[in-house]
C-alpha cells in the first residue's frame, strides 16, 4: 500500500460515519472514528427528492470528514451511500457535489450489498460462534437481516423500514400515544411478513445487533437496570410501557440523556427492534461495535490483498449460468492484450479499467441462458438488476452497459447514462471488448496470430500478419462490418499490416479528446 492507512465512510440515512485504520501485525487497528447525525432521510420530500437543506447539512459534514482524508490514496478509501441515496430521485446531483467536496468517488450500494458489508463488519468485531448467527442492523431508512456462519453471509434481506422513516411516518410531531405505537408496530409486522417464516425456518444460535439505534436502546435498558449487557425481549416490553408514560421525544431526551437528534428517531428504532424480537421470537441479543464501516474496511483490505469478493462473484455467476468458460477466457485474454497496447494513448492505465474489461469479457454471454437472439440485451438486464456481492450500483451499471453494447448497434449515446468518471473510458473499453468478441466468433481453440492495435484519439488500426486476413475471409468480413458499426459511435476503424501507418481517416465522426 502507498500509505499505511485505509478509510471508509458510511453515508447512512440517519448518521454519517467515518473510520480510519491501519493494518499492523495482521490486525486492523482503528486510529480514528467520526460520527455525525445528519439525518439525510429526514430531508426526503413526498416526491423522494433530497431537500437543499438536507444536502447542505450533509456536505458540511463531508467537508469536515474530507480534511481527515487528504493523505489517503483513492484506492485505500471507500465511501458508500445506502437507503436514502438509493431512494432519492436527485441522488446523482448530491453525489456529484459530495465527490467535489471529498475529492473521492462515492458509491451507492444496493440493499443486499449493504447487508453483506454489515455482516462482514459484525463478524470481525464480535466473538466467533460455532453455529449460525443472525445480525440485525437498524438504519435510518432500512433494516438489514443477515444469517451467516463465521465470516460468510448465507441469507440476506434489506427491509424498507428504519428509525428515521418510521419515526417520521408515525411520530412526526414527537408525540407517542398507544394508537400511534400500535400503528407503527403493525407497519413493522407488515414489512417483515414476507420474510419472517423463511428466517425462522433457517434458524440461528446467536443474535447480534449493530446500529446507533440498537446501541442507544441498550444504553437506556442498562441505565434503568433492566439489563446488565445486551438486550432482552422482556426489557424491551418494559421499555414500551415507559415510552407510553413519557409520551414525547423531548421528555425522552431529558429522561435518558439522549441527544435531541437521537431522541427524535428513538421510538421508531425501538418499534423496529421490538417488532423483530416478537415476530422472530428473539429473547436476547448482543450488541456489536462493528457494522457497515468496519465491513467496508475489511472488504477494502481484501481488494488490496487481491482477495476481491468481486472475483468470487464472477466465478459464481459463470457457474450458476453455465457459461462457456473457455470462450470467456479466450475473449478476456484477447481484450486485455489489446488493452495493453493502447492503455497509454487512451488513458486506461489504472488497474480498475483492466478489471472492468476482464469481468465484462467473462460475463458477456450471460444472456444466452435465455435466448441467443438479443442475448446482449438480456445479459445487460441481468447484470444491472442482479444482486452481485462486492458491486456497487454504478459498478453494475458499467458492467451492464458494456455487455449491452458488446455486439450489434453501437450508438454514440450508449454510455451517456454512466457516472462522469467512466464516460470517456467506457466507450474505449467497449471497443476493445467488441474486437475481442469478433476475433473469437468461431469459438475455436486455435490461437490467434500476433495482432497489433494502434490508436490515435478515436482512430484505430488493427494489424495482422500479411496474408492472414485473406486466409480468414469470414473474420475479415466480420471486422469490416464492425468498422461500419463503430462509425456510429465516432470511432474510425480499419485493417492494416505491420508496416502500415496510421494516418487521419476522413470517415471518422469528429473525434472527442
Amino acid at each position: 500500500m502507498s500509505s499505511e492507512f485505509v478509510a471508509a465512510i458510511d453515508l447512512g440515512s440517519n448518521s454519517f460515519h467515518m473510520i480510519v485504520a491501519r493494518l499492523a501485525n495482521g490486525q486492523v487497528q482503528v486510529h480514528d472514528r467520526l460520527r455525525e447525525m445528519v439525518q439525510l432521510a429526514g430531508g426526503l420530500d413526498a416526491r423522494n427528492r433530497l431537500s437543499q437543506e438536507a444536502q447542505k447539512r450533509a456536505l458540511e459534514c463531508l467537508a469536515r470528514f474530507g480534511q481527515r482524508l487528504r493523505d489517503i490514496p483513492p484506492e485505500q478509501l471507500r465511501i458508500v451511500g445506502t437507503n436514502t441515496l438509493r431512494q432519492a430521485r436527485n441522488s446523482a446531483e448530491f453525489v456529484a457535489r459530495a465527490e467535489q467536496v471529498l475529492g473521492h468517488k462515492v458509491e451507492i450500494v444496493r440493499g443486499q450489498e449493504e447487508a453483506r458489508l454489515i455482516y462482514l463488519g459484525v463478524a470481525h468485531s464480535v466473538g466467533d460462534v460455532s453455529g449460525q448467527r443472525l445480525v440485525i442492523d437498524i438504519g435510518g431508512g432500512s433494516t438489514e437481516l443477515i444469517i451467516g456462519k463465521k465470516f460468510d453471509p448465507l441469507h440476506l434481506a434489506s427491509l424498507k423500514m428504519g428509525c428515521v422513516s418510521l419515526s417520521r411516518a408515525c411520530f412526526g410531531d414527537g408525540r407517542v400515544t398507544a394508537s400511534r405505537l400500535r400503528e407503527a408496530e403493525l407497519l413493522v409486522q407488515l414489512t417483515l411478513e414476507p420474510v419472517r417464516q423463511e428466517y425462522v425456518a433457517r434458524g440461528w444460535g446467536v443474535v447480534t445487533g449493530a446500529s446507533g439505534s440498537i446501541k442507544a436502546i441498550q444504553d437506556v435498558l442498562i441505565s434503568e437496570g433492566w439489563s446488565r449487557e445486551g438486550i432482552t425481549r422482556e426489557a424491551l416490553r418494559r421499555l414500551r410501557g415507559e415510552l407510553l408514560e413519557v409520551r414525547d421525544t423531548t421528555a425522552i431526551a431529558s429522561r435518558w440523556q439522549l441527544d435531541p437528534a437521537r431522541a427524535r428517531v428513538f421510538v421508531g428504532g425501538f418499534v423496529v427492534l421490538h417488532g423483530l424480537c416478537e415476530a422472530l421470537a428473539i429473547d436476547q441479543l448482543e450488541v456489536s461495535e462493528g457494522a457497515l464501516r468496519e465491513g467496508l474496511i475489511y472488504d477494502l483490505l481484501g481488494r488490496i490483498r487481491h482477495e476481491d469478493v468481486r472475483d468470487r462473484t464472477i466465478v459464481d455467476v459463470i457457474t450458476r449460468f453455465n457459461l462457456d468458460e473457455a470462450q470467456a477466457r479466450r475473449v478476456s485474454a484477447t481484450a486485455l492484450a489489446l488493452l495493453r497496447q493502447v492503455r497509454s494513448k487512451w488513458r486506461l492505465g489504472g488497474e480498475e479499467a483492466a478489471h472492468v474489461l476482464e469481468r465484462a469479457a467473462r460475463l458477456h454471454e450471460i444472456g444466452l441462458l435465455l435466448t441467443h437472439d438479443q442475448h446482449h440485451k438480456h445479459g445487460a438486464y441481468v447484470l444491472e438488476h442482479a444482486d452481485l456481492p462486492g458491486y456497487s450500483r454504478d459498478d453494475q451499471l458499467l458492467l451492464s452497459a458494456l455487455v449491452r453494447r458488446h455486439r450489434r448497434s453501437f450508438p454514440g449515446t450508449a454510455f451517456a447514462h454512466l457516472p462522469r468518471a467512466w464516460k470517456d473510458a467506457a466507450p474505449r473499453l467497449c471497443v476493445l471488448l467488441r474486437l475481442a468478441v469478433v476475433l473469437h466468433r468461431s469459438r475455436t481453440s486455435d490461437p490467434l496470430p500476433t495482432i497489433g492495435l494502434r490508436v490515435e484519439r478515436r482512430q484505430l488500426e488493427l494489424r495482422f500478419p500479411p496474408g492472414w486476413l485473406e486466409e480468414h475471409p469470414l473474420t475479415r468480413a466480420d471486422l469490416q462490418n464492425e468498422a461500419h458499426l463503430m462509425r456510429k459511435a465516432g470511432f474510425a476503424f480499419r485493417l492494416g499490416t505491420p508496416d502500415s501507418t496510421l494516418t487521419p481517416l476522413p470517415s471518422a465522426t469528429p473525434a472527442a479528446p
